[in-house]
């Protein structure tokens, strides 16, 4: 396995607040993120972030419809694509809330805020007696940073021995959710500077630049996470018809630089997963 070639590509279908009237293809329901998880991983998906919805169809952290979602894509992909439940407070959830989900679901990986779980002036002994638990339980975390400030707190942390993962797994986001978001490119480049060589770094993006920025980070030998969570269109403006098609997307453009899209298999052996 040549790692410097592969490209992980996780897809984010739906996210904490769209709905069908963003888009008819948006997945909610458990079967239909089990469609999703199935043509996305045919596109080039190791990974699938996963957000569950309530009667309401509102955000939730509750692990009855976390487990509903899980067994229905594991029915329709088996157990090959990498499940990745979020942790998103989406201003409703406070950090023993979010934690209280991991500890009951015992996911296989998970994505959390590090401004949500362990912002800067706060106690940080809770935060690390919960990285250290997800060490043990040999769950795969991967930290979102929102800003270079959020980079630096991360980088602080783990120097301190907070975040015990020498090699982390971290998702940078370039950007912020609102409704006319478009991320610039040429924001990434500062972002990356601040990364640690060692830790493993990925990408999302919003609005119809979001390819623009993945090819740079694919460039600059990052990786991908596209969707309807971050971006519903083509570099053109059109709108995209499903999910699958921003991942074979994504997957087609890293090809022209010489990187093919890792399975499911050696995206864990590549983020250390100890399954």
């Amino acid at each position: 396995m040549n790692a410097d070639k592969l490209l992980m590509i996780a897809v984010a279908p739906n996210g904490a607040g769209k709905t069908k009237q963003d888009h008819a293809r948006l997945p909610i329901t458990a079967k239909e993120l089990a469609v999703t998880a199935a043509n996305c991983l045919a596109a080039g998906a190791c990974m699938i972030h996963l957000h569950v919805r309530d009667r309401q169809q509102r955000h939730t952290l509750d692990p009855n419809k976390y487990q509903e979602a899980i067994t229905a894509i594991r029915n329709a992909v088996g157990a090959e694509l990498i499940i990745q439940i979020t942790t998103e407070a989406a201003g409703i959830y406070q950090p023993w809330q979010q934690m209280q989900t991991v500890k009951a679901m015992k996911p296989e990986a998970i994505s959390l805020a590090i401004r949500e779980i362990c912002p800067a002036g706060t106690d940080e002994s809770e935060a690390a007696e919960f990285f250290a638990w997800l060490y043990r339980e040999r769950i795969s975390p991967q930290y979102i940073l929102y800003s270079i400030e959020d980079i630096r707190r991360f980088n602080e942390l783990q120097a301190n021995g907070i975040i015990p993962q020498e090699n982390a797994v971290i998702l940078l986001v370039l950007g912020r959710y609102n409704d006319k978001q478009q991320s610039n490119v040429a924001d990434l480049l500062p972002l990356v500077a601040e990364v640690k060589s060692q830790n493993n770094w990925w990408l999302c993006a919003f609005g119809p630049t979001e390819a623009d920025c993945m090819q740079n980070a694919v460039e600059l030998g990052g990786h991908c996470r596209v969707g309807f969570e971050n971006n519903m269109y083509f570099p053109d403006g059109s709108m995209a018809p499903n999910n699958e098609s921003l991942v074979a997307l994504a997957a087609q453009n890293a090809a022209k630089l010489g990187r093919r899209c890792a399975s499911p298999t050696e995206a864990r052996e590549f983020m250390g997963m100890r399954s």
